[in-house]
């Protein structure tokens, strides 16, 4: 069986001072530039049987410049729609709403762009996502990667896992990183988190 590699992208201007950033379609910081370069070693060796990837151009910039060539973008690896949350940080939230939680509060609708979702339609999502990548995780000819955003790929573990969507707010994803999901004995496992070559 082949794992499941998750690339978060590098840092942004919006996730370096915690802004919560889904369909803005915001740079990498010359920081994370400097991250993405860094996966380069780890994926140099490597030849991944299929390569996905956020259309957004944080997380495409990452997957080039790690040295990820041939990839797939795919639409349902875009963030987490944050609605009228959209830019806003968990700390202005909660001037308002002491203790909000994305994970269990959702979020408001946003404008047309926007519009906003749950963790429910984020796991459908994820689930989506999983079962394209099946018959190449089931198979042996190169394990998968997918480079996206830390609360979809948050989600996408928890759902591998046979959890719920929720349950990704128990995986602190760093930008910048890589994390291995893999199996043994048959079930799926967590085999390595938030690396750093």
């Amino acid at each position: 069986m082949s794992d499941l590699l998750l690339v978060r992208h590098g840092e942004t201007a919006w996730s370096a001072n915690g802004r919560h950033t889904g369909r803005t379609d915001v740079p990498l910081t010359p920081r994370g530039v400097e991250e993405a370069i860094s996966l380069a070693p780890f994926f140099r060796d490597r030849r991944p049987a299929l390569v996905l990837t956020s259309p957004l151009r944080r997380a495409v910039a990452t997957a080039e410049l790690a040295g990820l060539t041939g990839g797939v973008t795919d639409p349902d690896l875009y963030e987490w729609d944050y609605g009228g949350y959209e830019g806003i940080t968990t700390a202005e939230i909660r001037r308002t709403t002491p203790e909000w939680s994305l994970w269990t509060d959702g979020v408001p609708p946003g404008d047309a762009e926007h519009p906003g979702e749950s963790a429910a339609q984020v796991g459908a999502r994820a689930d989506r996502v999983l079962a394209r990548l099946a018959p190449v995780l089931r198979g042996d000819s190169g394990d998968a990667v997918v480079v996206a955003h830390g609360h979809f790929l948050r989600v996408l573990t928890a759902r591998y896992l046979g959890l719920e969507p929720s349950d990704g707010r128990l995986f602190l994803l760093l930008t910048g990183t890589v994390s291995r999901l893999s199996t043994e004995h048959g079930l799926p496992v967590v085999a390595g988190w938030n690396t750093r070559p």
